[in-house]
């Protein structure tokens, strides 16, 4: 009890401190190095994960060593530049879902968020408004991280980094949480008789989708 309670206090702790720390950084021209780091960090750490997983763990881990070698050795232009890792992480993050998300509504695939309502009602089947609701919600989906890698992009280079960063780094998870919200209010207004799922659920199915979307 205690380690999973720990563990759910880091995991709190790095939801509000990494934005935190990033916007703290952008705001303070002194701190590049240290926004270098905070802007690769997550990178690094993405990688590490499948490396350490591979079947070939030596050679992923000593490629992603090189790449960390590179990396020291560029640190001075990085540092210099670290507001562009930030935006190519951010707005690249939501280029990444738009496609995640719209490539599913090419016809003869199986929209996203459609498998993600049949992940989370198996082995019942949903019914065809649901079916056709949910092909909504993933075009909505598709849409709004469209929207925003726009504005990221537009922000980024045609207004204050003060006001790019309090977007990137606290507007849009709110966002994102909002539309959570509003779609499961809108589903259970829509679909009154659908069974009723936790919100959660639809979290822990677009975080356990693996990327495996047809």
């Amino acid at each position: 009890m205690a380690l999973r309670i720990a563990r759910w206090l880091g995991i709190a702790a790095l939801v509000i401190g990494y934005p935190v720390l990033a916007h703290y950084t952008n705001e303070s021209a002194h701190l590049r190095p240290l926004g270098a780091a905070v802007a690769i960090a997550p990178v690094v750490l993405l990688a590490l994960v499948p490396a350490w997983r591979s079947t070939r763990r030596g050679l992923m881990l000593s490629l992603l060593l090189a790449v960390c070698a590179a990396l020291a050795m560029a640190w001075p232009l990085l540092a210099k530049n670290f507001e562009i890792i930030y935006w190519l992480q951010h707005a690249g993050m939501q280029l990444l879902l738009f496609v995640f998300f719209g490539r599913t509504l090419i016809a003869g695939r199986v929209p996203l968020c459609t498998q993600f309502a049949r992940r989370v009602h198996a082995p019942a089947t949903l019914s065809p408004g649901h079916e056709r609701y949910a092909r909504q919600v993933t075009l909505a989906w598709t849409l709004f991280f469209a929207g925003m890698g726009i504005v990221s992009t537009l922000l980024f280079f045609l207004a204050p980094l003060s006001a790019w960063s309090v977007f990137a780094n606290f507007l849009t998870p709110l966002l994102i949480t909002l539309l959570f919200i509003a779609e499961y209010v809108v589903r259970y207004r829509l679909l009154p008789h659908a069974p009723r799922t936790h919100i959660l659920d639809a979290v822990r199915a677009f975080m356990g989708s693996g990327g495996q979307s047809r």
